[in-house]
């Protein structure tokens, strides 16, 4: 197979021929259609707004494939897409925190490859209060922020330990439980909570003080640093 060339389905695309591209789009998108609304494939629409958003840039159309399959297939990624949508404002949508949450809300209590990034959502929407008349629940929020940390999501587990690292009214200031959840946040990637673990070993603050370990985690979050630094360089050719 020489380069420009795929193969798809029964054949041979070259994607450096226009018209063999155009007709290539064409049946994927009425393939994406027969599936998501004959075959009634929850997936398949999935695969129908990727083509909308990647291929044509379609997000209105994109919108309403979304609200179609979280509303009438409950489909979880879609739940999420579609709260982001919301969130944003896209696809032609008027900008809805509520409507962002109640998808956020379905695609964490629905198996899928976001619904931990989903609970996380719900526990910051619920934390901000913008939701509620500006009222906050942190009790709420932290219930959800538990669900996504349970499932190793490091935001979560971060701003579980911010938590209990600030202390509220309706959550106790919790120097085991911060350090815990810094802690878990660290092992997970997130420098700030392997700064503050360090910080709290350093001071003892609630816990036993502890040097070593507190150097340990301020050098994690170093080496962490100097990763992320290496991640965001801009590419340079010839180098």
């Amino acid at each position: 197979m020489r380069s420009g060339e795929a193969a798809v389905m029964a054949g041979l695309v070259d994607f450096e021929d226009e018209e063999q591209v155009a007709s290539f789009l064409e049946n994927m998108e009425v393939e994406c259609h027969y599936q998501c609304y004959k075959e009634k494939d929850p997936d398949g629409c999935y695969r129908l707004v990727d083509f909308l958003e990647g291929i044509q840039k379609n997000f209105d159309e994109a919108a309403k494939v979304l609200k179609f399959n979280c509303e009438d297939y409950h489909h979880s990624d879609s739940c999420y897409k579609l709260g982001a949508y919301y969130a944003t404002g896209k696809g032609g949508l008027t900008q809805n925190l509520k409507n962002a949450h109640d998808c956020f809300l379905k695609a964490c209590e629905k198996p899928g490859k976001k619904s931990v990034n989903a609970c996380h959502n719900v526990g910051l929407l619920t934390q901000d209060g913008r939701i509620n008349d500006d009222k906050p629940d942190l009790v709420r929020a932290r219930d959800y922020y538990t669900r996504a940390c349970d499932g190793s999501f490091a935001p979560s587990c971060f701003n579980l330990s911010a938590m209990y690292l600030q202390g509220s009214p309706s959550i106790p200031k919790d120097m085991g439980l911060a350090l815990k959840y810094s802690l878990k946040a660290c092992d997970l990637g997130h420098i700030w909570a392997c700064a503050n673990a360090s910080r709290i070993y350093k001071l003892g603050d609630g816990v036993a003080k502890d040097d070593a370990k507190a150097e340990a985690l301020k050098s994690r979050a170093q080496q962490l640093h100097k990763e992320q630094q290496k991640v965001i360089q801009p590419v340079t050719f010839g180098v």
